[in-house]
C-alpha cells in the first residue's frame, strides 16, 4: 500500500506550485489511511474554520482494478489541552467526525482537466488547541492546500471609542459584545459597546466618548485635536474650539477657559464664552429727595459705566447711624436707585455713601461710591403721652394713646395731627422694627411671636412736621394653651373666675358636711333648756316638721 505521500502539484498557467498529499489505494480492501495536521493553538478563537482544496479522481478511471474505490473522504478533529490527561492525538478513537467530504465541484477523468474542489468546515473550540485528521477509505485524493483560521470583527473606531479585533462567537449565530476604549483626549459619557456578528461584521454601536475640554472633535478621523492658541473649549462634548471672548486670551494650546486681561474678571457663574468684565463706576447725581427730623430719602442715577454687565446693585453705608436706623429697601444690596433711611436723630449730621457693585466686585476687591452729607431737621416740639395697652394676646397687642403735647406740656390742639407712626420691635432687635401709619389714636400689631417681649413707640405728624417718638414701652405677648389663648387680660379674667369657683366649691362642701351631721342624729331629740329664770322649756325637733312649744 502507498498510504499518504507528499508530492508537488503544479499548474503553471494558473501560477500554482503547491506541496500536496496524495493517496490512491483503490486496489485494496479495508483501506484506512490517516493524515494528521500539526497541533493548532486556539489563541483567542471561539470557532475555528478549516478550508480544504483537493481533487478526487473518478472511479471510472480504474475499471476492474478498483476493489474499494470511493469518491469521498472523512474530516475529523480532536481538541487537546496539554494541562489534562487525555488520550494522545494519534488514537483514532479520540477524534470526532466533522463530515464526509465529496467533490462538490466535480471529479476529473482523462477527458477533462483537473478540477480543484474547495470545502470549508468549522467547529467550536474551548481548549488550548486542536488536531485535524483526514481519513481515506479507498479514494484517489490529492490534498492541495489546507488553511486553518478564525473569523474576527476587525478593529474599528466608532463614537470616539476604539474597539479591538474581536473573534466571533462559538456558534455562527452567537453575537459577541465588545467594549470600547476612549480615544486619546476623550472621556467616556456612556459605556461604548459594539456587537460582533458571526460573519465578522459589526453592528449596533451604543454609548461612546466625547472630546475633553480643550480638545475638539474630528468626526471623520475619529480623533480629538487640541485647541490652538487663541481658542478654547470649556467642556467635554462635540463642540468646536471657539475664539476667546473680548478682554481675554489663550496664550497656549489646549485651553478650556481663556484668561482675563489685567483689570478684567469673570465670575464663577458667568458662561465661559462671556467677555471678561469690570466693576461699575460710582452712581451719579446723588441727591436728597426728602429730609425731616428722623427720615432722609436719597436718590441717584445708575453709573455711567457698568463694567459690561447688567447685574449692578447698590449698597448704602452710614458713618454714624445707630442700631435703631432702618433702611427701605431693607436688604444689604438692592437694585433700586432710591433709599429711605428712618430712625435718625433730629439736628444731626450724617454722611451717606452709596456704592455701585456687580457680580465681579468681590474679585476686583474694591467698589466705587459717591457720598453726601445730610443734616436732619429740628424736632417738632410735640410728643405723645399716656400710651397704654388695651389688649394683649398670644400673637397680637393693641394699644392707644392721647393727643400730642407741646414742649410746655399743654395739649397741642391748634396743631392738626395728620397721622401717627407706631413702631414695634422685639427687645434687643430694634434694627428690625416695623411701623404702622394711622390717623386713629389706637392700633393693633398682629403676627407677633408668642411669649416675646416687644417695644412700642408712637409719634405724631402735625402741620409742623414729625414729632419725637414717645418713650419706649415694653409688653410680652401671651401663649396659646390648649384651645385657649392666655394673655395679660385673659390672665386677670382667669384668676377672677378661678377665685369664684373656689369660693363656691368651699361653700357647697360646708353645706354638705352640715347636712350629713344633721341627718345622722336620732329622729327625735329632747333638749331641756334652762334660762336664768326658773321657767323651763322642752323643745322637740321633728324632721320635716315645724317647731312647736312642748
Amino acid at each position: 500500500r502507498s498510504h499518504w505521500v507528499e508530492e508537488s502539484f503544479t499548474n503553471f498557467e494558473k501560477g500554482i506550485n503547491w506541496r500536496s498529499y496524495v493517496v490512491c489505494d483503490v486496489a485494496y480492501n479495508n483501506v484506512n489511511n490517516w493524515l494528521w495536521t500539526p497541533f493548532v493553538e486556539r489563541g483567542i478563537a471561539n470557532r475555528i474554520y478549516i478550508e480544504i482544496k483537493f481533487t478526487i479522481r473518478d472511479c471510472s478511471l480504474f475499471p476492474g482494478n478498483a476493489l474499494s474505490c470511493k469518491e469521498t473522504f472523512s474530516l475529523l478533529y480532536y481538541e487537546f489541552d496539554a494541562a489534562t490527561r487525555e488520550p494522545p492525538p494519534w488514537e483514532p478513537e479520540s477524534y470526532k467526525l466533522i463530515g464526509r467530504i465529496a467533490a462538490g465541484e466535480g471529479r476529473f477523468n482523462t477527458n477533462s482537466e483537473v478540477i480543484i474542489n474547495t470545502e470549508i468546515k468549522s467547529i467550536p473550540v474551548t481548549k488550548k488547541g486542536v488536531y485535524f485528521a483526514f481519513r481515506d477509505q479507498g479514494a484517489c485524493i490529492s490534498l492541495l492546500a489546507i488553511k486553518v483560521y478564525y473569523i474576527t470583527c476587525p478593529e474599528v473606531t466608532v463614537n470616539f471609542a476604539h474597539f479591538p479585533t474581536t473573534p466571533t462567537g462559538r456558534e455562527v449565530t452567537f453575537i459577541e459584545q465588545a467594549t470600547g476604549r476612549c480615544v486619546e483626549n476623550a472621556e467616556e459619557v456612556d459605556t461604548p459597546t459594539y456587537l460582533c456578528k458571526g460573519d465578522g461584521k459589526w453592528y449596533l454601536p451604543t454609548g461612546g466618548c466625547k472630546c475633553k475640554a480643550g480638545y475638539e472633535a474630528d468626526a471623520e478621523k475619529q480623533t480629538c485635536n487640541v485647541c490652538s492658541p487663541g481658542k478654547f473649549k470649556h467642556a467635554t462634548g462635540d463642540e468646536r474650539c471657539q475664539p476667546c471672548p473680548d478682554n481675554s486670551k489663550a496664550p497656549d494650546y489646549g485651553f478650556s477657559e481663556c484668561r482675563c486681561d489685567s483689570g478684567y474678571y469673570r465670575a464663577a457663574k458667568d458662561p465661559k464664552n462671556m467677555p471678561c468684565t469690570q466693576p461699575p463706576t460710582a452712581p451719579q447725581n446723588l441727591t436728597v429727595g426728602f429730609v425731616d427730623q428722623s427720615t432722609v430719602v436719597l436718590s441717584w442715577t445708575p453709573p455711567h459705566f457698568q463694567g459690561g454687565r447688567v447685574d449692578t446693585v447698590y449698597r448704602v453705608v452710614c458713618d454714624s447711624c445707630g442700631p435703631g436706623v432702618s433702611y427701605i429697601p431693607n436688604t444689604e444690596v438692592f437694585n433700586d436707585t432710591k433709599v429711605t433711611i428712618t430712625g435718625l436723630n433730629p439736628v444731626t449730621t450724617y454722611r451717606f455713601q452709596v456704592f455701585a457693585e456687580n457680580g465681579i466686585t468681590d474679585l476686583a476687591g474694591e467698589s466705587d461710591y459717591v457720598d453726601i452729607t445730610v443734616t436732619t431737621e429740628a424736632s417738632v416740639p410735640s410728643s405723645i403721652t399716656k400710651v397704654r395697652f388695651t389688649s394683649v394676646k398670644s400673637t397680637e397687642i393693641s394699644l392707644e394713646w392721647e393727643s400730642p403735647l407741646n414742649n410746655d406740656g399743654v395739649d397741642s390742639e391748634s396743631d392738626i395731627v395728620e397721622m401717627y407712626e407706631v413702631r414695634c420691635f422685639a427687645r434687643h432687635d430694634d434694627g428690625n422694627a416695623s411701623s404702622i401709619l394711622t390717623k386713629e389714636q389706637q392700633t393693633t400689631f398682629t403676627g407677633l411671636r408668642q411669649r416675646t417681649e416687644y417695644g412700642f413707640q408712637v409719634r405724631a405728624k402735625t402741620t409742623h412736621g414729625w414729632g419725637e417718638f414717645s418713650q419706649t414701652l415694653f409688653k410680652t405677648t401671651g401663649q396659646v394653651m390648649g384651645t385657649a389663648i392666655v394673655g395679660d387680660d385673659d390672665n386677670m379674667q382667669v384668676r377672677i373666675i378661678a377665685t369664684v369657683i373656689v369660693v363656691v366649691v368651699m361653700f357647697l362642701v360646708i353645706i354638705i358636711i352640715v347636712a350629713v351631721l344633721f341627718f345622722r342624729r336620732p329622729c327625735k331629740d329632747t333638749i331641756t333648756m334652762k334660762s336664768l329664770s326658773t321657767v323651763s322649756y322642752s323643745i322637740y325637733f321633728f324632721p320635716n316638721r315645724e317647731l312647736f312649744d312642748g
